[in-house]
């Protein structure tokens, strides 16, 4: 499994607990909903940014 697979899996655990957490505490499920998208929105974000490869420093011409 990729890096990156394995940062996203997190996230949705991460999520899967913070959407149940917010169920039992009563909290209305459009503002589930938006909390979740913006999770997810993070997630992706950072799973990317941790996960990218590093551009290989150019050599000059000879």
């Amino acid at each position: 499994m990729s890096a990156f697979m394995l940062y996203v899996f997190g996230f949705f655990v991460l999520l899967a607990g913070l959407v149940y957490g917010a169920y039992l505490l009563h909290v209305p499920q459009t503002w589930i909903g938006v909390g979740a998208l913006v999770i997810i929105g993070i997630g992706v974000m950072s799973a990317v940014s941790h996960t990218k490869q590093k551009d290989a420093p150019k050599t000059p011409d000879a």
